[in-house]
């Protein structure tokens, strides 16, 4: 009990957006006077930083942006992004930061760093950081740089490519998954020995806040309908908060379809049927399984792009958090997935022909050519693809 008000006074302090969120003052007194009122947020209080805008350290026309390659494939994968970049003049430098979670010592020193990176430069790009399996006292460091920068959204987006062929075409998902709080809050321990307990944490003001953030996605990206993801059949405290509070917000946005879908026939339905999914928003756990399958139903987790989205900062990532150790080094990772990450990256901070000429390069190598990686069945290496990718953007104006 002690870490849960430990945790809950944090959020107080440091992470809730109903006391101290620039962009959320408008709720606040109102939630704080009526704390057992619904809370629906205002739509003119919020400030979407997914949408175009630019890094903070811009000098000379050029983009600083941190990156945090990550451990396994992920120093191969950045490594693909920057001569991708390099060959497109692309007006970005990267503060490279190493950050890993092989190694035992220096990581609190190491993590500071790349959250002082960047809440400087307000964007970032990186890869998967292992998480030790082994060791109950490791913490994710990936969790930790969510929770220190306050990355409250995640968004992945699955879609269907063409020359890839899947069971399904035509697919184009996008999940919604609040990254902060919910089975993710780290607050466990052993009552007894042989019984644990984990907390779930699930707050109005969160719920509140990834709800609004999909709503306005759809209706920034031109999307018809949102499907809110719960079990609050069973947990009808905490999932039925979530869902009460997506109910709420949905009223805000008339021309937006509403529908909620519990988690377990969910799965089923996306695998069977993913085409009635349009934007997904759900719990954190929730958000970790269907963006996998979300990303098996289009190729794999080598095709999928991801960002984690705060009020001050984002951050790129791939949308299927692997670090695949048993690859790394080897030269056979698919870097589609990062290649199409930093496109998202390129348009957010407002380099869109540079953005464009990449995308195109990537879907030409893809749909045109023979080149495919072991995961898409072919025999070609990391190097390989990402040259085929540089061939084709001689193609298109790079």
């Amino acid at each position: 009990l002690g870490r849960y008000f430990v945790y809950m006074a944090s959020l107080l302090r440091r992470g809730s957006p109903v006391w101290q969120l620039k962009t959320w003052r408008t709720s606040a007194v109102s939630a704080h006077k009526h704390p057992r009122s619904p809370t629906v947020i205002p739509r003119a209080s919020y400030t979407d930083v997914s949408q175009e805008s630019t890094s903070r350290s811009v000098y000379g026309g050029r983009h600083i942006v941190t990156l945090i390659p990550g451990d396994g494939i992920g120093p191969e994968l950045a490594a693909s992004v920057k001569e991708v970049f390099s060959y497109a003049n692309v007006p970005v430098d990267f503060e490279e930061i190493l950050v890993s979670g092989l190694i035992s010592k220096g990581n609190k020193k190491t993590l500071e760093r790349a959250v002082n990176s960047l809440q400087r430069n307000g964007v970032g790009i990186k890869g998967v950081i292992r998480t030790q399996l082994d060791d109950v006292d490791s913490l994710s460091l990936n969790m930790l740089l969510r929770t220190e920068l306050d990355l409250f959204a995640n968004v992945v987006r699955c879609r269907s490519i063409p020359g890839i062929k899947t069971r399904h075409d035509s697919v184009d998902i996008v999940i919604i998954r609040e990254n902060t709080e919910g089975e993710y809050s780290r607050l466990e321990h052993e009552i007894v020995p042989g019984v644990v307990e984990s907390l779930k944490i699930v707050t109005r003001a969160r719920s509140n806040m990834i709800a609004k953030f999909a709503f306005d996605y759809a209706t920034t990206h031109h999307r018809k309908r949102v499907t809110a993801i719960h079990k609050a059949n069973i947990m009808k405290m905490s999932d039925g908060l979530f869902l009460r509070q997506c109910e709420q917000v949905a009223t805000l946005y008339p021309d937006i379809e509403f529908k909620s879908m519990i988690i377990d026939n969910c799965c089923m339905q996306l695998i069977s049927n993913p085409r009635q999914f349009d934007v997904m928003v759900m719990p954190n756990l929730y958000g970790n399984i269907l963006s996998n399958i979300g990303a098996g139903l289009v190729g794999g987790p080598g095709l999928c792009p991801g960002k984690n989205v705060g009020v001050e900062c984002i951050v790129f990532e791939q949308g299927a958090r692997h670090a695949a150790i048993s690859k790394a080094f080897q030269n056979k990772a698919n870097p589609t997935a990062m290649l199409l990450t930093s496109v998202d990256l390129l348009r957010h901070i407002g380099l869109t022909h540079h953005a464009q000429s990449i995308e195109a390069a990537i879907y030409k190598t893809l749909s045109l050519s023979k080149v495919r990686t072991e995961d898409l069945g072919g025999t070609a290496s990391t190097s390989q693809f990402v040259q085929a990718v540089i061939k084709h953007m001689e193609g298109v104006g790079a």
